[in-house]
């Protein structure tokens, strides 16, 4: 008996010796030496006390190498993630119910795009080495250390990360902050199935000529409809599921040194890219001869999207500019695979990817592309409609050499430098807000603008045979929204609708002003100059007008109909509330609460479920309110 337990604690500690160093084994290496392929010279890191490495190198190839070896030990599962929803990937690993995504992203044409994009690459280009350095060092990491613990749970092989990659997850990280795929059809049926009068309540001061008439030869069916709305709803269950969840409310400002305690400018941003665990950003200092930045990365990217040093520095928001236009096709009747296009019928290109499925046969997927781009609802063609629409986006359909702009970007210590490096962004659209210690302060509107038919209205989907959904040309970017030194002395992004002063029109799903409006209140009433404390201030600011402003018509009217004591009480709060969304206060909730029941009893009868949930999860709501 005593042999038999003697045993069994024998084989328990074993065990638990085996878990013990099986998890031992994935730790990241924080302390110690190693030897790293390819280094021309040694390279130091040193973790602080947040966990943070400062990276000191000899030469830049020899610190990009080592930036992708540390961001791999600590986030390759989260790299491996990324990359499979981006490529349309992740049913091998999770099985059928992941087809769907799947689908979804492979119609969407990011992987063939990636594919296509690296290819055309100057492979001599400092960008281009730059990824090439980093990718290694997360390869060199990948072979040499066991897999993450996920690996073996899923199964997944270790399969060396490329270029390809990188340019897919950037496409997926674009395709996430494109709002239209949220806006356009929902907005399109309201406009055709339910007419004028409830389009009545939606701000369409961007649009002086009023709603076009929906066109005849560009209606569709009922079953095309609720391709479209699957469609959408699976955009939304994606975003919110995401790895990078997209930016929310984003702020950013710099202030000019004739506006400081310290006379030199200052610079504050505050992404609001949704929380994940891990988390979205991955901090890094990096130093060589000749170059220093702290850096905040992203998955699989050596180019930091925000940064600074002693010299200059910058923050972005999105800038919510509308980089895509969805446009049904005129089908041939007598060639299904032939649309109209500028006078005659011309064919669809047509390409075949199979999706591997863990635990079930792949599925071959047979998909189109017309003129405008890919047709989007070959995503789910067994049940649903069969008219084509068409996705047009600039993403996919501009040089936009995204890669070359954030390299420089992150190098761009003069005005002139981060000017160029903005004008190379071109979707998706980014306010690059940037500050530099020479004093020079200055925001970009950075994106590549197309050009529309006049009279278009690209809210809506749009005819493709009439020519509505042609793109003439691009705007310089000399006419994007932009300052540069500006006489107030300061300069703000909020993902509001920016002034022009070129005078074109730049359609967008921009917020709600309220917010922008707040800050510039919060830097004009500044007692003395803007210091550190007054940017912290702003920052953790949770008050602006927007219910204030939305709740002055509701009120008289709630008024003459509210009469149980209880919730006349709840109005009067609402009445006395400040628009503070501090975390003790009952307002915020019962507001948000009221919006929700406003609009449910407005649209979701007509709408339904699916499109109703569509509708809420686009920006139209906001401006639909009072």
């Amino acid at each position: 008996m005593k042999r038999t337990a003697l045993g069994l604690l024998l084989l328990v500690l074993l065990a638990a010796a085996g878990l013990a160093w099986y998890f031992h084994a994935r730790q990241p290496q924080r302390s110690g030496t190693l030897a790293l392929a390819g280094l021309q010279a040694p390279v130091s890191v040193r973790y602080d006390e947040r966990g943070v490495p400062h990276i000191r190198a000899g030469n830049e190839a020899d610190l990009y190498r080592a930036l992708g070896y540390v961001h791999a030990q600590d986030r390759l599962f989260q790299m491996e993630v990324a990359r499979r929803l981006a490529r349309g990937e992740l049913a091998e690993i999770l099985g059928p119910k992941l087809v769907d995504t799947d689908r979804l992203f492979r119609t969407l044409g990011i992987r063939a795009h990636a594919d296509a994009y690296v290819e055309r690459l100057d492979k001599a280009s400092p960008a281009y080495q730059t990824l090439v350095a980093y990718l290694d060092g997360v390869n060199q990491f990948q072979a040499r250390n066991p897999a993450p613990i996920e690996f073996d749970v899923l199964g997944i092989p270790k399969r060396p990360f490329t270029p390809q990659d990188t340019m897919s997850v950037a496409g997926y990280l674009a395709f996430s902050f494109a709002s239209a795929f949220k806006t356009e059809p929902v907005m399109t049926q309201i406009r055709d199935r339910l007419g004028a009068r409830y389009l009545d309540v939606f701000d369409l001061d961007a649009y002086p000529g009023g709603v076009a008439a929906p066109r005849a030869n560009a209606a569709l069916s009922d079953a095309d409809w609720q391709a479209l709305g699957r469609i959408t709803a699976q955009v939304r269950q994606v975003l919110d599921a995401a790895v990078v969840p997209p930016f929310e409310g984003s702020n950013a400002w710099a202030i000019a040194g004739s506006r400081t305690s310290s006379g030199k400018p200052m610079l504050a941003g505050d992404p609001h890219i949704g929380f994940s665990a891990p988390a979205v950003w991955y901090e890094a200092h990096l130093e060589s001869p000749g170059f220093d930045l702290y850096g905040h990365f992203q998955v699989l990217n050596p180019m930091a999207l925000l940064g600074h040093n002693s010299r200059f520095g910058w923050s972005m928001t999105m800038f919510q500019n509308d980089d895509v236009d969805m446009a049904i096709e005129k089908p041939n009747p007598d060639n299904p695979d032939q649309v109209w296009h500028q006078g005659g019928w011309v064919d669809l290109q047509r390409r075949t990817e199979t999706i591997a499925v863990k635990g079930a046969e792949p599925v071959t997927l047979t998909l189109r592309r017309s003129p405008r781009g890919p047709i989007i609802n070959d995503a789910y063609p067994d049940n649903y409609g069969t008219t084509p629409v068409a996705m047009w986006w600039a993403f996919l359909e501009t040089e936009n050499p995204i890669l070359e702009a954030f390299h420089e970007l992150n190098r761009a210590d003069t005005l002139a430098k981060a000017r160029q490096a903005a004008g190379k962004i071109h979707a998706p659209g980014l306010n690059v807000v940037w500050a530099n210690a020479d004093g020079d302060i200055a925001w970009w509107a950075a994106a590549r603008l197309p050009m529309r038919p006049q009279g278009v209205n690209p809210t809506y989907l749009l005819d493709a045979a009439s020519g509505e959904a042609d793109k003439p040309g691009f705007h310089p970017f000399a006419n994007n929204p932009q300052e540069e030194n500006p006489a107030r002395g300061y300069v703000v992004s909020a993902n509001h609708q920016p002034a022009v002063a070129s005078g074109i029109d730049i359609p967008g799903y921009y917020q709600p002003p309220d917010r922008v409006q707040r800050l510039v209140t919060l830097l004009q009433e500044a007692p003395g100059k803007a210091d550190v404390a007054l940017s912290q201030a702003m920052q953790l600011d949770v008050r602006n007008a927007y219910a204030q402003r939305v709740l002055a018509p509701l009120l008289p009217v709630l008024r003459g109909v509210v009469t149980d004591p209880d919730e006349r009480q709840l109005l009067d709060q609402l009445a006395a509330w400040d628009g503070s969304y501090t975390t003790n206060r009952l307002e915020p909730t019962l507001f948000v609460q009221l919006l929700y029941e406003i609009a449910h009893a407005a649209m979701h009868d007509e709408l339904g479920p699916v499109q109703f949930e569509n509708l809420r999860g686009s920006r139209s709501l906001d401006f639909a309110l009072p």
